[in-house]
């Protein structure tokens, strides 16, 4: 006879396979969210397996404490479950900063943080107000349009290439490279899915190893050619690290931010109170975009291994199990939120997880928060009146959450 606690972990699975195969639970995932908070909010499931935690407190443990650490967990939850458990999973190499735990990753983050700094991002903001500038032009110039295919794709392509020093004739081409790339980070990916993000991630690493070896041979003020100079008492990024790395960079930085200014644009126009907050006092915009990434976070989940026994909310984890954490709940954790679905720009104290947390918090997000406040000033300073002019439609995909088109008016 099932037990009260099989039934409710039976129940919690059946969430997580809506969520992992249903296209239209993916388009709208908060209400299979709140149920797994509601009723089993750490639970261990035998779908992957692994345990899942959906609140933020719990989340946030598992992000920030040091006895959970990187090891196989992204072959275990990413990419076909027939594919073997030392197979690399496209685009996250074992040389990339995601898969280390110190004294690595702090090694490796400390060289490109001597390079990719705020001060690096700072200086690319009027190149970035530029190109916004230029998009806005042709949006005009066509009474509207696909704000995704226009405004939310090109520009992140086009801020990345230009802060690694990508030649502009070859930044598009990635569009949808890295979109193939990115197939393999989905929880149950189908072997086609995984081929294709492995012949993705090759042309990546052949293209930026090629561009690497080209900057090898000249100076360059980019971050490309900083990070191939970068050294700590003589230490320095090897080939490996470098390609890993600058893919990194480029995929996270342009996947990430057309989703949040995708996501952000469609929040507003669904708020249109709080979309007229911030056109008539443009002062909000930075508020407004911590809020953007919390509401709809571009990246839905992340995951860690437990490098040594320990519990969370109560329930023992072994040494060598794996916590997905998924951000999207926690961000909307009523624990942690007044009113969490509740879309509000003038929200205090958010300390979203949408750049997860920790040793691994994104280095990409100071550039993202960049663009994000550059986009929206700009955009309805131009276009007050800007409206949605069909349903949006969502990409199919839980752990990258984004929309695929987006067609509004601005007249």
């Amino acid at each position: 006879m099932a037990t009260t606690d099989n039934l409710i972990t039976e129940a919690a699975d059946n969430v997580l396979v809506g969520l992992f195969s249903d296209p239209a639970v993916r388009a709208d995932p908060y209400p299979a969210y709140r149920q797994l908070r509601e009723t089993a909010p750490v639970h261990h499931s035998a779908v992957l397996p692994l345990w899942v935690a959906t609140r933020y407190d719990d989340c946030g443990t598992v992000l920030r404490d040091p006895r959970f650490g990187k090891s196989d967990e992204v072959q275990r939850i990413f990419g076909s479950s027939a594919q073997s458990a030392d197979r690399e999973v496209p685009i996250i190499s074992r040389y990339s900063m995601l898969r280390m735990n110190p004294p690595d990753h702090t090694r490796m983050r400390s060289l490109v943080a001597r390079e990719f700094t705020p001060r690096r991002v700072d200086e690319l903001r009027p190149a970035v107000e530029a190109m916004v500038d230029e998009i806005l032009d042709q949006l005009a110039d066509g009474g509207g349009g696909d704000v995704m295919d226009v405004l939310a794709f090109p520009l992140p392509v086009r801020v990345i290439g230009e802060l690694l020093g990508v030649p502009i004739e070859d930044r598009e081409q990635f569009r949808w490279i890295v979109r193939d790339a990115a197939g393999a980070l989905e929880p149950m990916a189908s072997a086609e899915t995984i081929a294709a993000a492995e012949t993705a991630s090759n042309t990546m690493n052949d293209y930026f190893r090629s561009l690497i070896a080209e900057r090898r041979s000249r100076h360059s003020d980019d971050l490309i050619g900083g990070l191939i100079g970068v050294s700590d008492g003589g230490d320095r990024l090897s080939e490996n690290e470098l390609v890993a790395t600058i893919v990194l960079l480029f995929a996270a930085g342009f996947e990430t931010t057309t989703n949040l200014i995708g996501n952000g644009l469609i929040s507003l126009l669904r708020n249109r109170d709080q979309m007229q907050l911030l056109v008539s006092d443009p002062t909000l915009g930075h508020g407004a975009v911590e809020e953007m990434l919390r509401y709809e976070s571009s990246v839905q989940l992340d995951a860690r291994t437990a490098l040594e026994e320990t519990d969370i909310a109560g329930h023992h984890i072994d040494a060598g199990q794996v916590v997905l954490t998924l951000l999207g709940a926690a961000n909307r954790d009523p624990d942690r939120y007044q009113d969490p679905d509740r879309f509000d720009i003038t929200r205090t104290g958010t300390q979203h997880l949408s750049f997860a947390a920790g040793i691994h918090y994104c280095l990409g997000a100071p550039l993202a928060r960049l663009e994000g406040e550059v986009v929206f000033e700009r955009l309805l300073a131009r276009f007050p009146t800007i409206d949605a002019d069909t349903i949006p439609v969502w990409r199919p995909s839980l752990t990258l959450r984004g929309l695929e088109t987006l067609q509004v008016t601005v007249g």
